[in-house]
């Protein structure tokens, strides 16, 4: 990756960010540097190493959906701002078509 000059005024506008030829003065070498950076990191060999990120066996497991034994269904509502016969109610969000 060849970056021998990063348009600080481009990037600054995708970021909806307004500058000032200070700023762009100063964050000119602080770009380029980042990315000499990011341009070293690319280089090293990482095929020994496994990524944390890929454990597929930990997603997609849900626990079972039963309530516990001991709250019974009016403990379950007590915290419920609006219920009635046994349920919780709720505004209505949709309007009649």
């Amino acid at each position: 990756m060849s970056h021998s000059h990063i348009d600080v005024r481009y990037v600054a506008n995708l970021a909806r960010l307004e500058l000032t030829d200070a700023e762009v003065a100063t964050f000119q070498p602080q770009l380029e540097s980042i990315l000499g950076h990011v341009e070293a990191l690319s280089k090293l060999d990482l095929g020994g190493i496994h990524s944390a990120a890929d454990s597929q066996g930990v997603f997609g497991k849900l626990r079972a959906d039963i309530p516990h034994e001991s709250l019974t269904q009016q403990a379950m509502l007590q915290n419920a701002p609006d219920q009635a016969q046994g349920q919780v109610r709720v505004p209505k969000v949709v309007t009649d078509a």
